[in-house]
């Protein structure tokens, strides 16, 4: 055999590394003279050339990586859509430390804040009173300025998919009529998987068009209402019919395994995420006793059960939302820095600790002993963001009261946190200049 033909027969051998197949008809050509050795050659060139990497043609969304310490304010769906009250935010921005800005994608009413490409969501958005139908652009434009954006999604309070689809809704005793809250609000069964698929759908869209977090709220049962005249169907026929923290951690579960799937998101091309995936971070919004209470809330929230499927979890450790008999202060409103920090160190002790008393799907019970004990994942305490109230709830809010509480979440060991004004108005003195 002649050496150029071994040498030939290398070459195209060679070809099939990286996953490019050279058919059997290169193979079987014969050498016979050096004209077929010629098109021989041809052909192998023709072949590299259709193994070509082919162009991305998809749109490309500019992300903004998550802040090693994240400091956001939070906007309304109102706000977004008003542009002389959101550039006032963004300049905001600009003038202090703020490198965060949460805004509603779905709010307390269940309609949404921009035009959805996904159709089982656009009448959310053709009912809406507020939200921005440029929040594409908006976005853009606050990733230019180096704004890390979360988008809000209240999941289970939702009166407008509650009217849309009865059959999810959370029901009075009767089992027919829906429930509504002391607010007039209703809230779908958080068993009713239809509506987690629903829930992701708008994740996706959200994602898709430059959000570069997910934060999850109201993911809870109801409160706040008649509790002697409710039901909860879905609950009721699930895998654990008496048991919300497991259907809400079973919720969690699966959020998590499907955002976090990259092609759910392939539609476009996401760049400068800060992270291997082209996945969103997400985090999810608790009660602020969650740090301190072992029992549920009787709304399903355990913290050491939403900790494993988020990359962070914000308690709303309002000062005002805390009882007087609360670390026997009296008024917590008026020690906001003792009430913050005894709750976020709470919080910061559970992450790091290596058992709980509270049963979970992660956990594993050690011995037989009464009360049981449970074998935990631990996390860094930075896996908390902290909630700030900057609002005159059940006091009188100033700059010392709110910087307080930043540093008692900062003394409390945990880097990050959020402030929550509904008038989106904030107290600038309290944040420190850029």
């Amino acid at each position: 055999m002649h050496y150029w033909y071994i040498a030939l027969v290398s070459s195209l051998l060679l070809l099939t590394v990286g996953s490019v197949f050279v058919g059997p008809s290169l193979l079987a050509v014969s050498y016979q003279s050096g004209s077929s050795s010629s098109a021989a050659t041809a052909e192998i060139l023709a072949v590299e050339q259709t193994t070509k990497p082919v162009p991305d043609t998809r749109a490309a969304v500019q992300h903004v990586p998550l802040p090693e310490s994240l400091k956001a304010i939070y906007m309304s769906a109102c706000v977004a859509g008003t542009p002389s009250f959101r550039n006032e935010l963004l300049a905001l921005t600009k003038r202090t430390e703020i490198n965060a800005i949460v805004i509603d994608i779905k709010d307390y009413s269940g309609t949404i804040s921009f035009p959805p490409t996904n159709a089982a969501w656009r009448p959310a958005w053709e009912a809406a009173n507020c939200g921005a139908r440029d929040m594409k652009d908006f976005l853009a434009t606050l990733h230019a300025a180096n704004i890390y954006m979360i988008g809000r999604i209240t999941v289970f309070q939702d009166p407008f998919e509650a009217a849309r689809s009865p059959h999810l809704a959370v029901k009075r005793s009767d089992g027919i009529t829906t429930w509504k809250d002391g607010k007039g609000l209703s809230f779908i069964d958080v068993a009713a998987k239809e509506h987690w698929n629903h829930i992701i759908d708008l994740s996706v869209d959200a994602y898709n068009i430059g959000f570069d977090e997910l934060n999850f709220d109201y993911v809870r049962y109801p409160s706040d209402g008649n509790m002697a005249d409710i039901s909860f169907p879905h609950t009721t026929g699930s895998d654990w019919p008496h048991d919300k923290q497991a259907n809400l951690e079973a919720f969690f579960r699966y959020l998590n395994s499907e955002l976090d799937k990259p092609e759910r998101f392939a539609a476009v091309r996401h760049e400068n995420t800060g992270r291997a995936s082209s996945t969103p971070y997400t985090s999810a919004d608790l009660f602020g006793m969650t740090t301190t209470n072992y029992d549920d809330l009787s709304i399903g929230q355990v913290q050491e059960r939403a900790a494993p499927y988020f990359d962070a979890v914000a308690p709303m450790v309002y000062p005002s939302h805390y009882p007087k008999s609360f670390l026997g202060l009296g008024n917590p409103n008026d020690y906001p820095y003792k009430v913050v920090y005894h709750a976020m160190k709470s919080g910061v002790d559970r992450m790091l600790a290596s058992t709980t008393p509270m049963q979970g799907f992660l956990h594993t019970r050690l011995g037989t002993s009464t009360p049981a004990v449970y074998q935990k994942p631990v996390y860094d305490g930075n896996r908390l963001r902290t909630w700030i109230q900057d609002f005159d709830y059940g006091g009188d809010y100033d700059a010392a009261d709110v910087r307080a509480q930043i540093q008692a979440s900062y003394d409390a060991g945990v880097d990050s946190w959020m402030i929550w004004a509904p008038s989106n108005r904030y107290t600038e003195a309290a944040l420190k200049a850029e």
